[in-house]
């Protein structure tokens, strides 16, 4: 069994050329699992299929998601990700679990394409009845959400405003990856973290936060995690590898990041870019 993760997206609310909406793909002996559904989610897995061989990320392998929070940089892509993968040849439903609100997210998805999906069906395109399926699968505590055998997922709840935000940790035969959407320091990333081989995680600069207007200072801080924050976190919890994520530099550099999170923290990171692929077992 091998497993591979694949960071499709490493971008945040604010609209860049190079780095998508927030989504990342794990696969696991040639199954796919998304984290995550932001906007360009299915051009880059076809990508990673085309130019990277990952067979996993052809539009019709596109099945499994795990949902983070229900920010918009998170989630829309969702519409892409039912329906483009169907008129590619998928049959089987999009099976999504995620926080309260995913069910509502889900329905209006199906709504508005209510009409795309009824001349497909009764048009004269060849369309099956099975790939335009969404099942939407909520859960409201934190524990194992998802198995089978090939990976184990956990969900742990973390801060990030007032709705429901989770971190999922990944458990495979190779090792285990954890994947913090988007939070604040909390008791919940840092127990999902323990023992982690690699932890996925977002992050603001500490220096760029300093020249944000006070109202978005309070903001950040309540909802991010700042350079010395997950520095801090690291030394505690010792991934085998730190990835960053959803980088906020407000105009400066992401590549400040690094130096920021090297000032307090010693172990092996990478400042992640789309299409970025990291294997285990680690081999650094």
């Amino acid at each position: 069994m091998a497993t591979e993760l694949l960071l499709l997206g490493s971008g945040t609310p604010n609209a860049e050329a190079e780095r998508h909406g927030s989504a990342l793909a794990i696969v696991v002996d040639g199954h796919s699992c998304l984290v995550d559904f932001g906007p360009g989610i299915v051009r880059r897995a076809l990508r990673a299929w085309r130019e990277q061989g990952v067979a996993a990320l052809a539009p019709p392998q596109l099945r499994l998601a795990f949902l983070t929070h229900l920010h918009h940089d998170h989630t829309a892509g969702l519409p892409d990700l039912l329906l483009t993968p169907w008129t590619l040849g998928r049959h089987d439903p999009l099976t999504v679990y995620g926080p309260v609100g995913l069910d509502v997210l889900a329905r209006g998805v199906r709504a508005a394409w209510r009409e795309d999906r009824r001349e497909r069906l009764e048009g004269l395109e060849p369309a099956n009845d099975g790939g335009h399926r969404l099942l939407s699968q909520e859960f409201t505590a934190p524990g194992m959400v998802y198995r089978d055998e090939r990976v184990a997922v956990s969900a742990f709840r973390v801060r990030h405003g007032s709705w429901p935000a989770w971190a999922y940790r990944f458990e495979t035969a190779e090792g285990c990856i954890v994947v913090s959407g988007d939070t604040a320091p909390c008791a919940g990333i840092e127990e999902a973290a323990q023992g982690c081989d690699i932890l996925v995680h977002e992050v603001y600069s500490a220096r760029a936060f300093r020249d944000l207007t006070p109202a978005w200072q309070r903001y950040h801080s309540s909802v991010h995690t700042s350079t010395h924050e997950l520095a801090a976190l690291a030394r505690r919890v010792r991934p085998g590898l730190l990835l960053l994520v959803h980088q906020l530099s407000w105009g400066d550099s992401i590549d400040v990041l690094p130096q920021e999170i090297a000032e307090g923290y010693d172990g092996p990171f990478l400042n992640g870019r789309d299409l970025q692929r990291v294997s285990l077992p680690l081999r650094m």
